[in-house]
């Protein structure tokens, strides 16, 4: 999933840490499609995106979110684009200009685009300034880092796009801040990825809506290729993560989690979800991987099927993310 991100078993181990129950603030699905064509090495063919839109002969994701808010009580939806769909291949922070062609395989401010250029993608006149004053739209900077070398030089390129996104006057917003190895919840911790993004701050000082962006997926090798789940992650990512950010005054919020149309995985998915909820003081939520352009038939497919008179979910959406089905989730957020 590269791409640019814009928009019971050990459940008592921690809750006696946690604050008072209140219900998560956020249930959702990715919605796939503007991101199809890029790869995890950094290349992006635009011409692959299948953006989910009927008018571009593509998902209809209107339809999608429509019928997920009414029969399923979601209230977050992750759109997922490719810098270089919104640049047509160019490298630039500004839209449609300088070729992009030596982005692929570099890394942000580490011998890739400049802080610069990723702080103006993200400035007036860019991405920003169109939802600057929307305060229920969520900035997420970078979609899954990987194979950084210093990840304090990666917190500063977080540092410059936060900075940039407050300072089109886009106050109100949260900005989510990813860390290395795929952004991994496992591993925020151990690979130095939280420390560096502890230090990353508002203009003004504050960490106000600075919320770590994390993802966990449920099946053997942590890949979210694979059908079958094997674990809850309560013990080895949730447990540790939540009791760092309750030390550290700070929240994430799990933008990529879910697993195959199997038995094994809504009940793993229902474990995880409810140990989040019991500590929603730090967890804000969870969005599922992914709805939108995939077919029925993807292994990980969220993506309701339309039988002409309305929608059907898949059993891990109907038994175990649908808050309608877990009621882990406040009805507004």
């Amino acid at each position: 999933m590269a791409s640019m991100s814009f928009l019971a078993l050990a459940l008592s181990v921690a809750t006696a840490t946690a604050q008072t129950f209140v219900p998560l603030r956020f249930a959702g699905v990715n919605i796939a499609g503007f991101d199809f064509g890029c790869g995890t090495d950094g290349t992006c063919n635009v011409t692959q995106a299948c953006p989910p839109l009927t008018q571009l002969g593509c998902a209809d994701r209107l339809g999608q979110m429509q019928h997920f808010v009414e029969n399923d009580g979601y209230n977050v939806f992750r759109l997922t684009v490719g810098w270089q769909y919104l640049t047509y291949s160019q490298m630039t922070g500004v839209l449609n200009r300088t070729q992009f062609y030596n982005y692929n395989m570099l890394i942000i401010g580490q011998g890739g685009p400049s802080n610069d250029v990723f702080a103006e993608l993200w400035y007036n006149n860019n991405i920003t300034d169109y939802w600057k004053y929307e305060s229920r739209v969520i900035f997420g900077v970078m979609n899954e880092p990987h194979g950084i070398p210093d990840i304090v030089t990666w917190a500063g390129s977080v540092q410059a796009a936060v900075t940039a996104i407050r300072s089109t006057g886009a106050n109100s917003q949260i900005i989510l801040l990813p860390g290395n190895n795929y952004t991994s919840a496992e591993t925020f911790i151990s690979s130095g990825s939280a420390a560096a993004l502890n230090m990353v701050r508002n203009p003004d000082g504050s960490i106000t809506n600075l919320v770590m962006d994390v993802h966990k997926y449920l099946d053997y090798d942590n890949s979210g290729t694979h059908a079958e789940c094997v674990t809850n992650n309560i013990e080895s990512s949730w447990y540790p993560l939540s009791t760092w950010l309750r030390e550290n005054g700070r929240q994430a919020l799990n933008t990529e989690t879910g697993g195959g149309d199997v038995d094994s995985c809504v009940g793993y998915l229902s474990q995880q979800l409810a140990y989040q909820a019991a500590n929603s003081d730090v967890i804000l939520g969870y969005i599922g991987w992914a709805a939108g352009s995939f077919a029925t038939d993807y292994i990980l497919s969220e993506t309701p099927y339309y039988n002409g008179t309305g929608w059907n979910d898949t059993l891990t959406v109907s038994t175990a993310l649908s808050p309608m089905t877990n009621m882990l989730v406040s009805s507004v957020a």
